[in-house]
């Protein structure tokens, strides 16, 4: 770590939310993951989903090893100012247009866009059909 790091507010720190800028809270200190992006075994979309927010809980439940927690600091860049940390997150939406924070699979949306519709005119078509055979 520096010897005299450099302090941040949060509402600076959550500027830094895209895969190609991007920044964490953990334990008060703010560490720029940028050039982690790639190599993150959960993916990107995992640090991306930190962004906004102090991440130290989420850090923790995952349970990192300590070559994980030893690779911190090289990506330590200061501390956060805790008092400007809310204690409570309203979700952002991170700026890359392509994140998917319900991890939900593209092809998946895909089918389903195509899928729902079809089943829907099909279970219209098999009432009309059940609701004209009543009425004659």
């Amino acid at each position: 770590m520096a010897s005299d790091p450099k302090h941040f507010v949060f509402d600076d720190v959550i500027k830094h939310n895209k895969t190609k800028d991007c920044w964490l809270v953990i334990d008060g200190k703010v560490y720029d993951v940028t050039p982690f992006m790639e190599d993150h075994p959960g993916g990107d979309e995992v640090l991306l989903a930190a962004t906004g927010k102090d991440a130290t809980d989420d850090f923790e439940d995952v349970g990192h090893s300590d070559d994980a927690r030893g690779m911190m600091h090289k990506y330590y860049i200061g501390e956060v100012d805790k008092a400007t940390v809310p204690k409570k997150r309203a979700y952002v939406k991170p700026a890359d247009s392509n994140y998917n924070h319900d991890k939900t699979s593209e092809f998946v949306i895909k089918i389903l866009q195509f899928i729902v519709p079809l089943v829907i005119l099909g279970l219209a078509f098999v009432v009309r059909s059940y609701t004209k055979e009543k009425s004659a």
